[in-house]
């Protein structure tokens, strides 16, 4: 089956749908407040004491992991403009990028007084990274490429990023720092079912279209802020802790959201194009599979394209 719908009319078609998955979604989201979580009566006050690396609990990888995912949720408006630019703002799609905004706001929030009240990292160091991270920006690349590019990256980046908040909430041994990531991996993984159930409707409304917008997202995918200072070296140390390395992102992204619930195997009705693609993703993950062991011992990230990763 083929499509001659426009990015306009693709997002006019998915509109319904997107109504209908925020209301489930405010449903089940709930009402939260970032105070209720932090232990504010562990704060001290910096003038009187400044921070020593003594005051932190936290092992090194948490606060290597911890800070990453506080940079990249700091990222917060160059995401809600390529969101804007991607899918429009009509009334649904708009509400949408809004709600998303405001909940992805409160995970900075949160993040930041929890790592300042409890000394986890050094709080100047902190906000050096976090004023380089927003004026440096890290802008997704899908908007110019039309909205079933948006809907393919924010489902597999909505899902990583729960993961990592999940599995770095592991490595903190502490029991608020778990509960802090835990909250935020809710919220995320209800992002992730959001994004998810628009690309099942996408797949039956345009699945040539979409399966291009799939392979042009997996092919190419990259975790924001690659391109921060000391990127690489953190990743590095996450994938050696397993926080997230290419045997997470292959069996619990990509074979999770293709293979398990897109079905993309099983796509029917694709043009001779779309059919390649298919073939290409397939492909690319079998290459990860094979590689992915070899990878993770030396603890190499997930930066972006691994087509050209060793056998």
């Amino acid at each position: 089956m083929t499509t001659t719908l426009s990015p306009q009319q693709m997002m006019r078609e998915l509109e319904p749908l997107v109504a209908k998955a925020m209301d489930r979604h405010l449903a089940q989201a709930g009402e939260w407040f970032p105070h209720e979580f932090v232990p504010y009566e562990a704060g001290r006050n910096y003038l009187h004491e400044p921070w020593q690396p003594s005051d932190s609990t936290l092992p090194d990888i948490a606060k290597i992991a911890i800070e990453l995912n506080l940079l990249t949720e700091d990222n917060l408006p160059y995401y809600t403009v390529a969101l804007t630019e991607g899918f429009g703002k009509t009334e649904a799609w708009g509400a949408w990028v809004r709600r998303w905004t405001a909940e992805e706001g409160r995970h900075s929030i949160l993040l930041r007084d929890y790592l300042v009240v409890t000394r986890g990292i050094d709080p100047v160091a902190l906000e050096r990274n976090r004023m380089d991270m927003v004026q440096r920006g890290w802008y997704p690349e899908f908007p110019h490429l039309g909205p079933l590019d948006g809907v393919a990256y924010t489902t597999l980046q909505e899902l990583a990023t729960r993961i990592s908040h999940r599995n770095t909430g592991t490595v903190t041994n502490d029991e608020t720092a778990l509960k802090v990531l835990q909250r935020i991996a809710t919220d995320e993984n209800l992002h992730y079912l959001f994004y998810r159930e628009l690309g099942d409707h996408a797949l039956g409304l345009a699945p040539s279209d979409m399966m291009l917008a799939i392979r042009r997202q997996v092919l190419g995918f990259a975790m924001p802020g690659a391109d921060m200072p000391g990127f690489r070296d953190r990743a590095k140390a996450m994938a050696v802790a397993g926080v997230y390395n290419f045997r997470i992102h292959h069996d619990q992204i990509l074979h999770r959201v293709l293979v398990k619930h897109w079905k993309i195997d099983q796509l029917e009705g694709l043009t001779d194009e779309a059919k390649q693609a298919r073939d290409d993703v397939l492909a690319h993950m079998a290459k990860l599979d094979r590689v992915a062991s070899k990878l993770d011992e030396r603890g190499e990230p997930v930066e972006g394209r691994v087509v050209g990763a060793p056998d």
